[in-house]
């Protein structure tokens, strides 16, 4: 194998796909990618064995074959030479490649292709695709919400679905216990009757990163155990959490009616200036509540305390409640609407927030004692 690629075109492709590589591996050939070429393109691939990238690019092929390599160094190494360059990548044998730039050259230790693991996504049940825009908005205004307790690894990842609802829509859910956040759109055509599935924290991030780069549509494609997301020449192949996600619908608050309006911006900016005092362990904020008007406050034995009053839109009871900070901070910050609603019940009850920008979006806070 010996292909020429253009170091521009090559950084981007190897920053798209060494991301899956974990830096640690008991299996020596999960620390490569495989480089294969043929035709006019070389496509490139990473794996953890749960999520695999593939991308091709253009590239002029001398001699068509494949290799392994080391991700992290050979994405340094093309990191570092000077923009502009033509880089040769050639396979010596089975267990060694060079690189050649300018009067730069590199021999890396490989591994035989053959060696490679191979995720095939295999059949699919359903097929649908949507635009960048719409995949990217349902994991941005989620992702935050995923839980790290690797206990309950059913929450470590985003939940798609089908609602079943009059007027179905498609659905994306995060929680992990403390908040939740819930964005829907119109089901796109194929989606109809496909099962719910658990989108992993990791896949999702390396998703996230391929649509920041990305203006073109995404097909998807997955089944119960797999999906598989192609963008442009980039196809990512991920496993699916398999377990199942709990009833998120009852812990979404149907009849809390004491409304609260204010401007986002205002709000979020006496959050973070009051939450300055907070401790790092609880950082919780004290919410209370009069006719047209919200205080704010912590109280920290160990550093001080604050408070800051806030005019607001409310003319139900007074109420006393409390949150962690930056969870309110999380949601908040989400938000595009210029004002945000709060719909409180009582002190203890979860607490409802609408995006008044954004009627596709709900997110749901539950209360701390304060």
């Amino acid at each position: 194998m010996k292909v020429t690629i253009e170091r521009e075109t090559l950084l981007k492709s190897l920053n798209h796909v060494q991301g899956v590589v974990e830096r640690r591996n008991t299996i020596p050939v999960l620390s490569n990618i495989l480089i294969a070429a043929t035709g006019e393109q070389v496509h490139f691939t990473a794996t953890d064995l749960d999520i695999s990238i593939v991308e091709g690019i253009a590239a002029i092929v001398d001699q068509a074959g494949s290799i392994t390599a080391p991700a992290h160094l050979l994405y340094d190494i093309v990191r570092k030479l000077p923009d502009g360059t033509q880089i040769s990548i050639e396979k010596v044998e089975d267990t060694r490649i060079d690189i050649r730039s300018g009067r730069s050259h590199f021999t890396l230790q490989a591994l035989s292709a053959d060696d490679f693991p191979n995720l095939a996504s295999g059949e699919m049940s359903h097929e649908f695709s949507m635009t960048v825009t719409q995949l990217k908005r349902m994991i941005e205004k989620t992702r935050f919400a995923i839980s790290t307790e690797e206990t309950r690894y059913y929450l470590n990842g985003i939940y798609f679905h089908v609602s079943e609802d009059d007027s179905p829509k498609l659905c994306a859910v995060a929680t992990d216990g403390h908040r939740l956040a819930k964005v829907e759109m119109d089901v796109p055509e194929g989606a109809s009757g496909m099962p719910g599935i658990i989108l992993p924290r990791k896949t999702v991030g390396e998703l996230h990163k391929l649509l920041e780069a990305s203006d073109e549509s995404v097909t998807i494609a997955l089944s119960d155990s797999k999906i598989e997301f192609r963008i442009g020449q980039t196809v990512v192949t991920s496993k699916l959490i398999d377990g199942t996600f709990p009833a998120y619908d009852r812990v979404i608050p149907s009849g809390n009616e004491n409304a609260m309006s204010v401007e986002t911006k205002v709000l979020t900016k006496a959050v973070d200036r009051v939450s300055t005092v907070a401790n790092d362990r609880g950082r919780a904020v004290k919410l209370t509540l009069a006719k047209d008007v919200l205080t704010l406050e912590v109280n920290n034995p160990e550093s001080g305390h604050a408070e800051e009053e806030l005019m607001v839109d409310y003319q139900a009871v007074n109420l006393e409640t409390g949150f962690n900070a930056k969870y309110m901070l999380d949601v908040l910050n989400q938000l595009e609407g210029d004002n945000v609603e709060f719909l409180f019940a009582e002190s203890i009850d979860p607490v409802l927030v609408k995006d008044q920008g954004d009627e596709g979006t709900i997110y749901v806070l539950m209360p701390m004692r304060v």
